[in-house]
């Protein structure tokens, strides 16, 4: 079996295993200052299953142009399949998990589906990858609410941003709930998180051949912000699931002025120190890559 896979920006892949087409989010449609990514929803034509991470616009958005251009079935949390079914989107191509679940995706391709958690946007992230991080530990959910809000309410969008967002469609509620993805096929195991949280004790028994991890805001470890830096975060996620291969994400500069791309020398610097063995992939969009070789 051919295994492909390339980056379409945040953290949206183009899996192809085979003849089966997997999306992994589908958020390609961007503001007019992001860099391109070379392909739009509108333009694809072939997919068979869109695998979503969470339901925030910058990984959801898409998937329902995606579905009723191509027929593809539309996995994620049960806010996602929410949002797609208002978006027109019919029930026999939705399907909604919360993790633990098996999905068949073919006679010879499986997914396992694990619970996952989004990076701690209410709490003060990192100016730089190396910048360590302490405190906003024990906060309750409801001033991390407020902190959020908070925070939404004083950042200054301008106009093309603020259409932009107006056009992905309702908000969701919160996250959604994050998922992880553990994509099992014959020539090995993909592992694709597509924001940069994770619960230890139901990650720390997976060790996939490749893995794809979002680098980006405050690691939330076990509903806690790392104590330490972006890549610290990284570089433990990469020393627990001990994968042969790494793929970055969610690093791109994809929604300017309001994102800038992530400096991820010091997430290299850290990882040839700690996990030399792993070999880190960078490519860049639509940069078609033979990962399971």
């Amino acid at each position: 079996m051919d295994v492909q896979l390339e980056w379409l920006g945040v953290s949206t892949f183009r899996l192809t295993l085979g003849s089966l087409v997997i999306f992994l989010d589908a958020y390609m449609d961007r503001v007019p200052a992001a860099p391109p990514v070379g392909i739009s929803s509108a333009e694809v034509e072939r997919a068979d299953y869109i695998l979503v991470g969470h339901s925030h616009f910058d990984h959801l958005f898409g998937a329902a142009a995606i579905a009723a251009n191509t027929g593809a079935a539309i996995v994620g949390s049960y806010e996602s399949v929410r949002l797609m079914s208002d978006a027109g989107i019919g029930d026999e191509q939705l399907m909604a998990v919360s993790g633990g679940e098996p999905i068949r995706l073919s006679d010879d391709v499986r997914v396992q589906v694990f619970p996952s958690l989004h990076s701690c946007i209410w709490s003060r992230a990192g100016r730089s990858t190396d910048e360590e991080c302490l405190g906003d530990l024990g906060v309750n959910h409801q001033e991390r609410l407020e902190r959020l809000s908070s925070r939404q309410a004083s950042r200054a969008m301008d106009q093309a941003v603020l259409a932009h967002l107006a056009a992905t469609g309702p908000s969701p509620r919160g996250d959604g709930g994050a998922l992880a993805y553990l994509i099992e096929t014959p020539e090995g195991s993909i592992l694709w998180k597509d924001t940069s949280g994770h619960w230890s004790s139901l990650l720390g028994g997976v060790h996939p051949d490749v893995a794809l991890l979002a680098a980006s805001g405050r690691g939330n470890v076990d509903g806690e912000p790392i104590q330490g830096s972006l890549a610290e975060f990284v570089t433990g996620e990469v020393e627990m699931l001990a994968p042969r291969r790494l793929l970055l994400c969610h690093h791109d500069n994809w929604m300017p002025p309001f994102t800038t791309e992530t400096d991820i020398e010091p997430i290299r610097s850290l990882l040839s120190a700690s996990a030399p063995s792993v070999e880190l992939i960078e490519v860049g969009y639509l940069d078609p890559h033979r990962i399971l070789k």
